[in-house]
């Protein structure tokens, strides 16, 4: 060791994954000795096996600090630690860590501070490290709070980088970063914060400086510029004016950022000059800007009107005073608009040009619009000025509307168009009103033409003819305004129009047979009985009419094959007037119809057996070899097709069918023409009849299949009786058995019957009525067996074994083959490997269980044997289930504890008193297992439960989440054999809330009278209410606590206050209903000097007397707010015997000390928690001073420096704990 050093500890943190893990090498001084130099460590980190050898130095891993990485896992870390004192290394000295752990996967914050001057308009940043604990890095979650003097941090809005520039709303404010790691995989670790210095403001300064408003003479303009740098206060501005000969700029006006421009000015220019200044006083680097030529005002015109009546047609007259010009030089120009205020030129609609004349003549398009006079001054030697409107103080009113005219032109005949036309006059026309009436005769009222209502033409139509037309017209302004309405009368009545064909033509094939139509289109009045005529043209042109075709139809006969033919229409109207006849054009040549049969009958009886034929006509030339097809049609559609003969016999297939022929005419050139079809009625049966019935030879439990041969329709369900006689009769003895005959025995009512053990050695005998499926009989037939019924070979089945009580089964087998004699029995054991051995003794039907049986099979084996001693073949049944002892049951499951929060609940399960069940918990059971279930809502009265999955034991403890629920313990009991009991379940009432406590409270903060702390505990005990949090200070050595007011939060910022004092957090949790727990309380170590603030404090503490330039607050008035007016500039002067505060000397006065005073009590130093810039200086009770200052630092600085030299009047040196040698 070096000397004068000893080792206190030498240890290893935890070390897990991506986590900071921290060597700890403490060496202590031997106070009696005296060392110049420091002792220096050095270190190394070493990776190795769990063996803890062959450790493998890791490069540049020389710090007190290692970062295990994911290879590391389950690995073991060394590090070496060399002291070096002055040039002298000693032997190292090491430790070894545990294992290193997989990392936990949630990120954590090691250290969180901000960077960057704390100046408004500079971009500070906020700067995490970061241990992700085997998580993959991620992008974090940041944000910044702005938190002013003795008030909650606040939201920035938008700041969410990790970058913020400071603005003037940070100013005196101190900025909370607040950081949340989050990996990729999406896991959040705990949020951290860090809490800057107060921010200061910027040195004052002006930019984008200018003038706004035209240099003309006589308007005003204004100097505006960017402030910045803190509040803005009483900053200067300056106008000055150009001297016309040497240039130079004159100030003409202060004060104010507005100048209006005078006839001085007029060729020269002005410059602007913006001194900023801001709320403490501080005057920073003015700025300037010179504005263009002032120029002379242009003419301009006053007291604008428009006189005149503002009525359609009317003249008006705009007037007014021209200054600067001439009214005879000036232009005016007319606008219209909807709006009685006038607003934006582009919103005015010209309705004249730009004219010297002032007289305006009211046009319509004005009607119901103000007009608008656009009034232009101007000088004979045309400079113009500013535009000045003036509007009409009411819109233009209009006439009243009406019609000064109405006529109706045009042919009054039909088809022909009529017009109407009209003069309005009264404003803007809206939606006149304009109909077209019928009239019989010229007084009546007329009818309404609603298709051609407010439309000026009209086309005659067919259904007026005869009668007269009006049109009446009905006046309506754009406004509704309704005038009177005028009506038209036509000068004649409406004329037909002359008949005549507006087309003609034939419609229908040019073939044999088809009938011809004519298509035409008649126009003029109502058609009469137009004249038809029919016409025949042969090839060489030669033309005869069709004698007999006078209507609008034409039938193609025989005789027009090789012809053309045509159609002449003559028009004529209903009153015999006639048109120009005209001619169609021809069609053809007329062609041969196609191959037809006109008629098809079918020849025959529809019944089964019989044999159908047909009867067809054809025509359509010469006969050929037509086409012939039979079908047969099924019930629901479906054909089937037969022959192609010229006879079909009817067969059993086709009963309860239909037949259908289709007849295809063929002519004798081959071509085919429609097919025609018949179609029969549903072919009836045949009567019924049995052909044949035999048995064949029998057997027992062999079914038998009689051999029989029906005719007559569909067999129906025919009458079938079997017969057992013990000796063979004759036929005729079974179709006539009304007397009873003992013999003869009933056994069977179906076609087949399957011999039975009584049958064996008996005949048997059917007796069968052929019936149709419409149930109509026939003649009965009998068959007899030639042999007696045999036996069949003796055998077993459905070999079963069934437990007649616990441990005692029985064997059982259904026996078949004749009659059963003395059948042999057999009992036998299968074990797991599917060995299956005889038990020698067992031979009856019964078995008693052995301990042997256990965990294996029992099968049971059925020899059958017939009475005449013929051995059947062994059956064996079905392994039985694996032989076990009786189930191990749960008489009743109990809970232990009480349904509260926080406790525990344990299961214990009741086990039955029999002997049975107290053996086999003894002997076979194996395990318990338990399975805890919690209902799903608060208070559920249905109580529907979810599984809890991780709680499997027979102990539970109850979480503030099953608060208001109901749990379940459900326990099963589990044999050695696998087998496992009816599930038991024990219930609770709704679990209780526990006493509300508070654990693991602490006070989170970096321990300078700068910071802000944070309270943070773990609560329980239900919900947590209303808890309530204190913060005291206590100082170091005393019980005493002081209470600090207003601090009732979970978070506290310190100040010089808190210096040498503990801080101390009293919490008392709460639950919501208002129950309290015990309050718990955390504390702080001594609070200290921020380092920045300790280091000025030192040195001036240490100079023994200093000054510092204050402000002082003259009025203390509670409502008064301090400003630039209620502060004066003071000297305080502080040294080792006094204070002094000083009001500065002048030019016309000399310095005066206000206050003075030593340290001695009641002496001491306020400050206001409010205000992070006030002071108070207490000498008395009758000298006290209220001091400003610009920053909480430089409070600070003040309060600690007074406090250090007056500590000899303390109880407590403040100088220990600024560690200062006094």
């Amino acid at each position: 060791m070096p000397p004068g050093y000893l080792l206190k500890e030498a240890s290893i943190d935890k070390p897990y994954e991506d986590d900071a893990c921290r060597c700890h090498f403490i060496f202590v001084q031997d106070r009696t000795l005296s060392i110049d130099s420091d002792l220096v460590l050095k270190y190394q980190w070493f990776i190795g096996d769990r063996t803890a050898s062959n450790f493998m130095a890791i490069s540049d891993a020389t710090a007190e600090v290692y970062w295990p990485k994911h290879a590391d896992i389950d690995k073991i870390l060394k590090v070496e630690c060399t002291p070096i004192l002055g040039e002298t290394e000693y032997p190292s000295i090491f430790a070894i860590s545990s294992p290193v752990s997989r990392g936990t996967g949630c990120p954590k914050v090691l250290h969180l501070d901000v960077r960057g001057e704390l100046v408004e308009g500079n971009i500070i940043r906020g700067h995490a490290e970061v241990a992700w604990c085997g998580g993959t890095p991620g992008k974090g979650v940041a944000s910044w709070l702005r938190r002013k003097w003795n008030s909650s941090p606040m939201v920035i809005v938008g700041a969410e980088c990790e970058e913020y520039q400071l603005t003037l709303d940070d100013i005196d404010s101190s900025l909370v970063f607040m950081y949340t790691p989050v990996t990729e995989e999406g896991v959040k670790g705990e949020p951290q914060y860090a809490i800057t210095d107060f921010v200061k403001a910027a040195v004052p300064s002006v930019n984008n400086v200018r003038i706004i408003g035209d240099a003309i003479e006589g308007n005003v303009i204004k100097g505006v510029g960017t402030y910045f740098g803190g509040r803005e206060g009483p900053s200067k501005f300056e106008w000055l004016r150009e001297h016309k000969e040497n240039g130079d700029f004159l100030l003409v006006s202060t004060g104010t950022s507005e100048y209006t421009l005078v006839n001085e000015d007029v060729g020269q220019r002005l410059a602007f000059v913006y001194i900023p200044i801001n709320f403490e006083g501080q005057e920073g680097e003015s700025a300037l800007v010179v504005s263009q030529v002032v120029k002379r005002a242009p003419p301009k015109v006053t007291n604008l009107k428009i006189i005149g009546d503002l009525r359609e047609g009317s003249k008006v007259t705009v007037t007014g005073i021209v200054i600067g010009g001439s009214e005879g030089s000036s232009r005016v120009q007319w606008f219209k608009t909807s709006s009685s205020m006038l607003k934006d030129e582009s919103l005015l609609e010209a309705v004249s040009t730009s004219k010297i004349a002032k007289a305006f003549r009211v046009p319509l398009g004005v009607v119901g619009f103000f007009i608008v006079a656009k009034f232009t001054p101007m000088t004979p030697d045309g400079e113009s000025g500013d535009a000045a409107y003036v509007i009409s103080e009411r819109a233009v009113e209009t006439l009243p509307p009406s019609l000064n005219f109405l006529s109706i032109t045009g042919d009054y005949s039909e088809g022909e168009i009529l017009t109407a036309s009209y003069g309005y006059v009264g404003g803007h026309e809206g939606k006149s009103i304009c109909n077209w009436y019928l009239h019989q005769v010229e007084t009546d009222s007329g009818t309404l033409i609603p298709e051609v209502s407010g439309i000026l033409q009209y086309r005659i139509t067919k259904d007026t003819i005869g009668k007269f037309i009006s049109f009446k017209c009905i006046p309506v302004r754009d406004d509704g305004t309704v005038g009177e309405p005028k009506a038209c009368m036509g000068t004649e009545r409406v004329r037909s129009g002359s008949p005549r064909l507006l087309s003609l033509q034939i419609l229908g094939e040019a073939v044999e047979g088809i009938t011809l139509s004519v298509d035409k289109k008649y126009w003029g009045g109502e058609e009469g009985e137009s004249v038809f005529r029919w016409f025949r043209t042969s090839s060489d042109g030669t033309h005869s009419e069709i004698k007999g075709a006078t209507t609008a139809s034409y039938m193609l006969s025989l005789d027009d094959i090789g012809f053309f033919i045509s159609v002449s229409c003559e028009p004529v109207r209903n009153d015999w007037a006639r048109g120009p006849i005209v001619l169609s054009e021809q069609i053809g040549p007329i062609i041969s119809g196609p191959p037809t049969c006109h008629s098809l009958e079918f020849v025959g009886s529809m019944v089964e057996g019989q044999r159908l034929s047909f009867v067809a006509s054809y025509s359509g030339g010469e006969r050929g070899n037509c086409i012939i097809e039979w079908f047969r049609v099924k019930s629901n559609g479906v054909k089937e097709k037969l022959i192609a003969e010229e006879y079909l016999g009817l067969s059993i297939e086709d009963v309860g069918r239909y037949i259908e022929l289709i007849y295809t005419p063929v002519r004798n050139d081959g071509m085919r023409g429609s097919p025609a079809s018949i179609k029969s009625e549903v072919i009836a049966p045949g009567d019924p009849m049995g052909v044949e019935l035999i048995i064949p030879d029998c057997c027992e439990a062999i079914e038998i299949i009689p051999q029989k041969t029906y005719f007559g329709g569909e067999e129906g369900d025919g009458k079938y009786v079997w017969y057992r006689s013990k000796d063979r009769l004759h036929e005729s003895t079974f179709l006539d058995l009304s007397t009873s005959d003992d013999d003869v025995l009933t056994c069977g009512n179906t076609l087949k019957y399957t011999p039975t053990l009584e049958d064996v050695g008996a005949y048997l005998a059917l007796y069968w009525v052929p019936t149709r499926a419409d149930r109509k009989c026939g003649k009965p037939l009998v068959s007899l067996s030639n042999n007696q019924i045999s036996p069949a070979a003796p055998l077993v089945s459905n070999v079963r074994v069934k437990e007649l009580s616990s441990g005692i089964y029985s064997g059982e087998g259904d026996y078949f083959g004749g009659y059963e004699g003395s059948s042999l029995f057999s009992w036998y054991r299968e074990t797991n490997e599917g060995t299956i051995v005889l038990i020698n003794g067992a031979n009856s039907r019964t078995y008693e269980v052995m301990d042997p049986d256990y965990n294996c099979r029992l099968l049971f084996g059925y020899t059958p044997v017939r009475s005449d001693s013929v051995v059947g073949e062994l059956k064996l049944s079905e392994p039985t289930d694996i032989i076990l002892p009786e189930l191990p049951k749960i008489e009743m499951l109990a809970l232990a504890g009480k349904a509260v929060e926080g406790d525990v609940l344990t299961a214990v399960e009741v086990i039955p008193k029999s002997e049975i069940q107290q053996h086999v918990w003894g002997k076979y059971k194996k395990d318990v297992k338990y399975q805890w279930l919690s209902s799903l809502d608060i208070e559920d009265s249905s109580k529907s439960y979810e599984r809890l999955s991780s709680q499997h034991s027979c102990s539970y403890k109850m979480r503030l989440e099953d608060i208001g629920r109901f749990l379940k313990c459900e326990c099963i009991v589990t044999d050695l054999f696998g087998r496992s009991s009816e599930p038991a379940f024990a219930e609770t009432g709704p679990i209780l809330p526990g006493i509300p406590r508070i654990d693991k409270l602490e006070i989170e903060g970096r321990g300078f009278h700068t910071n802000l702390y944070a309270v943070r505990g773990t609560y329980s005990g239900g919900k947590e209410g209303k808890s309530k949090i204190q913060w005291l200070r206590s100082m170091v050595g005393s019980p005493d606590l002081i209470s600090i007011p207003g601090e009732i939060g979970r978070m506290y910022e310190a100040n010089v206050d808190d210096v040498g004092y503990r801080l101390v957090a009293i919490y008392t949790p709460i639950r919501e209903d208002g129950f309290e727990g015990q309050p718990v309380s955390a504390s702080t170590d001594p609070i200290a000097v921020e380092p920045d603030v300790l280091k000025e404090v030192k040195q001036k503490i240490d100079v023994g007397a200093v000054k510092f330039e204050v402000l002082c607050d003259k009025d203390r008035s509670a409502k008064k707010v301090p400003g630039v007016g209620t502060l004066e500039r003071r000297v305080l002067e502080v040294n080792r015997k006094r204070v002094k505060v000083v009001k500065p000397g002048s030019k016309t006065s000399f310095p005066t000390t206000e206050i003075r005073g030593s340290y001695a009590p009641p002496f001491h130093v306020e400050t206001f928690r409010n205000d992070q810039h006030r002071l108070r200086i207490v000498v008395d009770s009758e000298n006290e001073v209220d001091l400003m200052v610009q920053t909480r630092h430089m409070r600070d600085v003040i309060v600690l420096v007074i406090r250090g030299l007056a500590q000899r009047f303390n109880s407590t040196s403040l100088n220990s704990l600024l560690k200062i040698e006094t």
